[in-house]
């Protein structure tokens, strides 16, 4: 659900996405609230294995979402938009990561919210 990573810090990162009409998360036209909150999870994912491959030079490692709070999902975006994620770190606690997310298309806020992500131990193979 991340098409490509735009923007790296270790405390924000931004990617893009375009919508394809064969999406799993797509119906009647539009991008689902599931689909909305799997791209947050998947930036989440773009940030750690840019983390652990480019600077830790590690394997990239297994996560998931441990909880989703404060989720505000303000408009569905229609098949062929281009969603711009934003995930801010607000907290990092041994393996577990609390972050702030702002789904945007065309300037329009799409969606925020919260997530906590754990990450495993486990090697993702490829």
């Amino acid at each position: 659900m991340v098409d490509k990573l735009t923007n790296f810090s270790m405390d924000k990162v931004e990617t893009s996405f375009t919508i394809c009409e064969n999406n799993l998360f797509c119906e009647n036209g539009f991008f689902s609230e599931t689909g909305i909150i799997e791209n947050i999870a998947q930036t989440c994912a773009a940030r750690m294995g840019y983390i652990n491959s480019h600077i830790h030079h590690e394997h990239v490692k297994i996560g998931y979402i441990g909880s989703i709070r404060n989720l505000e999902i303000f408009s569905l975006p229609r098949i062929g938009s281009i969603l711009h994620t934003s995930v801010e770190v607000i907290e990092e606690v041994f393996q577990m990561t609390l972050i702030k997310a702002v789904v945007k298309s065309n300037d329009e806020v799409l969606a925020s919210g919260e997530m906590k992500i754990s990450v495993t131990n486990i090697d993702k193979t490829i």
